[in-house]
């Protein structure tokens, strides 16, 4: 079963990974309307007459959307009945299946009834909420199963400051990048990285958004590099931290590069989704570090023999 269970779990992370991007894939194209203001039907239709690409692109999402709800509630119970002993399997379980469900409603009733430009951007920020609970969940099938292992990690404090910061602060750029998408700014500085270039200040709304998103995407690349500059120089002996924070900015560094080829390809399509896949796999990773911060936190006080800096560290109990 425990076999079974690391399968069911990979493949649920693979579909919330397809949520994600297909989401993204609805907004660029405009696709949001294309089944009229009917949910779950398509045009108050179960099988529509008039096919039309977009049609064909929210139905898909909308499909992929329930599958996804249908497998991360079975995830949910069968890790809770399984590895139910681990302190974050049920709240993880929780957040996963709940946030899928409040996202799967914000889409209804944008079709609906309508919603802002500023309510719509939260969608995706829940949605991601949901893909890295569910990350995480399967991550920890994998560990109690001892396909891997990370015991008696020590973090010192300017690390969990990092950690701590630059998860708060990569939701707040994933909801900037978002309302560019459903404000239909993307292009509204024709150049970058400054918006024109004979004009580098935006001077009307959809610039300031663009710009906005542009800044606050450029210091979570500085912030990334020092993060992981400090894991390279001090956690060389703990490789679940080390590796973690190079692939996070490989990641980062690969968002700022497809970002700026949005402009430069005039919004091509699979450029736009490919930012919106780096972004999503970067929460991932970091929603990984704060489970472990987080665990250190919480776990009694032990020195190790050879402690990262000269902060006093707490050792991570894995399991």
């Amino acid at each position: 079963m425990q076999r079974s269970l690391k399968w069911f779990a990979a493949a649920t992370t693979v579909v919330m990974l397809f949520v994600l991007i297909g989401g993204a894939l609805v907004t660029k194209t405009g696709s949001g309307m294309g089944c009229g203001r009917s949910w779950p039907l398509c045009n108050g239709q179960w099988v529509p007459d008039d096919i039309t690409p977009e049609l064909v692109i929210e139905l898909s999402h909308r499909l992929v959307s329930g599958l996804a709800g249908i497998m991360v509630l079975i995830l949910s119970v069968w890790a809770w009945r399984v590895i139910g002993h681990m302190r974050e399997t049920k709240f993880l379980a929780v957040v996963s299946f709940v946030f899928l469900v409040l996202q799967g409603l914000i889409g209804a009733a944008a079709v609906v009834w309508g919603q802002s430009d500023f309510v719509l951007a939260l969608h995706f920020g829940i949605s991601l909420i949901s893909f890295a609970a569910v990350l995480l969940l399967t991550l920890l099938i994998f560990e109690a199963d001892k396909t891997f292992s990370a015991v008696s990690l020590t973090l010192d404090r300017p690390m969990r400051v990092h950690i701590y910061g630059i998860i708060i602060y990569s939701y707040i750029v994933v909801y900037t990048g978002a309302l560019v998408r459903h404000t239909n700014a993307s292009l509204a500085c024709p150049s970058w990285p400054l918006c024109a270039k004979t004009r580098p200040f935006p001077v009307q709304f959809h610039e300031w958004v663009q710009m906005g998103h542009r800044l606050a995407a450029g210091l979570i690349v500085i912030w990334i590099a020092i993060a992981a500059l400090h894991a390279i120089r001090h956690y060389r002996s703990q490789p679940v931290i080390y590796y973690g924070w190079i692939i996070a900015l490989f990641l980062v560094l690969a968002q700022m590069t497809t970002g700026a080829l949005v402009v430069f390809t005039q919004l091509n399509l699979y450029v736009a989704l490919a930012h919106a896949f780096f972004i999503s796999c970067l929460f991932g990773v970091l929603s990984y570090l704060l489970l472990l911060a987080l665990r250190t936190r919480r776990a009694p006080g032990k020195t190790m023999a050879h402690p990262p800096e000269e902060t006093a560290p707490t050792v991570l109990k894995w399991r």
